[in-house]
């Protein structure tokens, strides 16, 4: 076979140029450069799912969970565990517990107590972080970060000791075992900045100060949203611990201890469920307002780009 050989020095198949020898047409240039690959395509259909990188549309995500849900609630129902109560089992369970147990104050008392301990958490760790643009603070945060390796068994000793009990004590010990996360994530965000940020902020004639302001604070605002969505849910979870500990307020950690004491399976995963549904509220009361507050967050994710 022939070869054409291109002014840049390599060898071209004569077939290659065959169409452009016997048409004359221009072969159709591409809107991206060249070398760039092409982002993953927007598919509908239900067989999509099984595909990598695939954009499926709202609606098709939205059947493929109602389709999940549905074939768990099935093999749930037909269970024939001994220890796994039926669903009908767990509602008529939730009834009696919302009716005849106050279930609802409990379940306020504890969602009060998670609110007022995040809100503590994300300022003491959001603040300190931020303060690792000083070097005097970098030692502070890291020993703080470290923290996470202890256990609230021991500790409840001592903040009892320094606060008493009841409402102050499960506090002190949830902002606790949530702040040593939220801490070591927040201040690697803030560390992980890209040089290139300041850089540019810089060539703006910027100040440290409002560097600061600019880059670390205001650029890692989503990203401190999506840090408090985590430990929040590591609070949610830390709190019926924290409950059983502290029982003179009550709660819903109490109320499940109760329970699981008597061996009443059905209300177990009852309560269970409610702590679940609560849970995946707050997460998403959080990442609305992450949304709201930071819409740019996700316009650079392949999976949002085409939503």
């Amino acid at each position: 076979m022939s070869e054409i050989q291109p002014t840049t020095g390599g060898t071209l198949p004569a077939t290659a140029v065959a169409t452009e020898n016997t048409t004359g047409a221009t072969p159709a240039k591409s809107d991206k450069p060249a070398g760039i690959p092409t982002k993953g395509h927007r598919a509908n259909g239900l067989g999509s799912v099984f595909l990598p990188n695939q954009i499926v549309s709202p609606t098709v995500m939205r059947g493929l969970i109602l389709l999940q849900v549905l074939f768990a609630l099935a093999i749930w129902s037909v269970s024939a565990s001994p220890v796994l109560p039926r669903p009908l089992e767990v509602l008529d369970a939730l009834k009696n517990l919302w009716m005849t147990q106050g279930l609802g104050p409990e379940l306020w008392v504890s969602f009060r107590l998670t609110l007022e301990a995040l809100f503590w958490t994300a300022l003491i760790s959001i603040g300190l972080s931020y303060l690792t643009v000083m070097p005097f603070f970098r030692p502070i945060v890291t020993a703080i970060s470290k923290g996470r390796f202890l256990s609230l068994v021991g500790f409840s000793l001592i903040f009892t000791l320094m606060v008493g009990g009841g409402h102050t004590l499960k506090l002190y010990m949830l902002v606790f075992g949530m702040t040593v996360f939220f801490i070591t994530s927040m201040a690697s965000v803030v560390a992980n900045i890209p040089r290139e940020k300041f850089d540019y902020a810089r060539t703006l004639r910027m100040s440290e100060w409002r560097v600061v302001w600019e880059v670390v604070i205001l650029g890692t605002l989503a990203e401190a949203f999506e840090v408090m969505r985590q430990n929040a849910a590591m609070g949610w979870t830390l709190l019926t611990f924290v409950e059983g500990i502290v029982r003179s307020e009550g709660g819903v950690g109490a109320l499940l201890l109760a329970q699981e004491k008597h061996f009443r399976i059905a209300d177990v995963f009852a309560i269970q469920l409610v702590i679940l549904l609560l849970g995946l509220f707050i997460d998403f009361a959080i990442g609305m307002i992450r949304s709201t507050v930071c819409p740019y967050a996700d316009l650079k994710l392949e999976r949002q780009e085409r939503q």
